[in-house]
């Protein structure tokens, strides 16, 4: 038996009593509270929709307040509670819950319940994240483009009830295992931010060059090609779905494309500006949320209209120094855009400056900076599959602790 039975023996030798959540406590609907009614100071509120993008397990805090005749009128969650999102656009969504642990009241929304209980409320906050729950959950949520469920629904939610003094010990052991994971993540992300600003630092002294040591040109003097590509229509499912990969801009982020996100079929190609492209093109995103980010198609594909498609000529450039070169000169390019996402054109990228070293200096620079290149990207392919597996080792350890054998009636 593991460590984990043993501790679960050692706090509940006989098994506990499992109850509905409504036997516990009682689900009370917020009300009246609106977007448009938050402001920046005044008396706690929480809306919905913030459990979603703000709260964690349980706050003492509030991001938004409401005047404090507004909040008389509105219906409050007290300390303890539980305060839960009870829509969503996916199931994992659906009853998000933070545990309102302040001193004060809290106003709550419409689409939010607020659970009334008897039990440690961080170990009711916890019990909502783990499997049994969501499992018993997924049951009984309702709707098609929005998910929801109700109150009732939540009240047949069975939930195990331990001790007082058990169900405190299992949140210390918790609250410890959570703060473990966050240091962890927080000397991870460091890691590789001094990895990237080391990086950054010499990819920037390697391409700087003294007068004599390149001669200057533009992106499209040492092109063969330069192309942009096309969206079929997006109304003909007959377009989507085939064997093509077609790539958008916003999987341009200075990477190499192995793979796109969307394929597109042969009669897509064909009724639309889309085009073949070889591998190896530079490729920079013209706008949108990545306008002047580069990569390098590692596959031949198409592209939509946002990708400018440089054909290195490979008598003049490597392509990837040229790769290296406009990741490096990524805020100077962008600072060429126009409008709120600083949008590109074909013109201003083809213009664009760039130093041209011997082809044998170009080829020894690409070697450092491909092989710093991987060592980061190596490290951002560990920072999420090592965060990954300590969630999971966490998520085990929670369920287990949050799962007892059933004390006879």
């Amino acid at each position: 038996m593991s460590r984990i039975d043993d501790l679960i023996g050692e706090l509940a030798p006989k098994g506990v009593q499992y109850k509905t959540l409504g036997d516990v406590g009682e689900f009370v609907r917020g009300n009246g509270l609106q977007k448009s009614d938050l402001i920046s100071e005044g008396a706690p509120a929480i809306h919905y929709g913030q459990i979603h993008t703000h709260y964690g397990r349980w706050t003492k805090t509030t991001k938004s307040f409401v005047r404090p005749e507004l909040a008389a009128k509105l219906r409050r969650a007290k300390p303890g509670n539980l305060v839960i999102a009870t829509t969503s656009e996916d199931d994992a969504g659906v009853a998000k819950a933070t545990a309102w642990i302040g001193k004060d009241e809290v106003a709550v929304s419409g689409d939010a319940y607020i659970y009334r209980h008897s039990a440690d409320p961080k170990y009711v906050a916890y019990f909502f994240q783990s499997e049994q729950f969501q499992e018993q959950k997924r049951r009984h949520i309702t709707g098609t483009k929005v998910r929801r469920i109700s109150g009732g629904s939540l009240a047949k939610i069975r939930i195990p009830v331990p001790p007082v003094d058990v169900q405190r010990e299992i949140v210390r052991i918790l609250d410890h295992f959570t703060e473990l994971e966050a240091e962890l993540e927080a000397e991870l992300e460091a890691e590789l931010e001094a990895r990237r600003l080391q990086y950054a630092h010499y990819r920037s002294s390697l391409l700087t060059f003294n007068e004599d040591a390149a001669h200057w040109g533009t992106l499209g003097e040492i092109c063969t090609k330069v192309s942009s590509g096309g969206t079929p229509s997006s109304g003909r499912s007959d377009y989507y779905g085939g064997d093509i990969p077609w790539l958008r801009t916003q999987e341009v982020d200075s990477v190499d494309i192995w793979s796109t996100g969307v394929r597109i079929t042969e009669e897509g190609l064909r009724n639309s500006s889309a085009k073949w492209i070889p591998a190896n093109c530079v490729i920079v995103a013209m706008y949108g949320a990545t306008a002047a980010k580069v990569a390098v198609n590692a596959i031949p594909l198409t592209t939509n209209q946002a990708c400018c498609n440089l054909q290195i000529d490979p008598s003049q450039a490597e392509y990837r120094y040229v790769f290296h070169w406009i990741a490096n000169e990524y805020d100077r390019l962008r600072a060429l855009g126009e409008g709120s996402q600083s949008n590109l054109n074909a013109q201003k990228v083809k213009n664009y400056p760039i130093p041209i070293p011997p082809l044998e200096e170009q080829r020894r620079i690409l070697s450092i900076l491909d092989k710093f290149d991987a060592l980061v990207n190596d490290l951002s392919v560990g920072l999420p599959g090592e965060l990954k597996a300590r969630r999971q080792q966490y998520e085990y350890y929670r369920d287990r602790l949050l799962t007892f054998e059933e004390a006879a009636a």
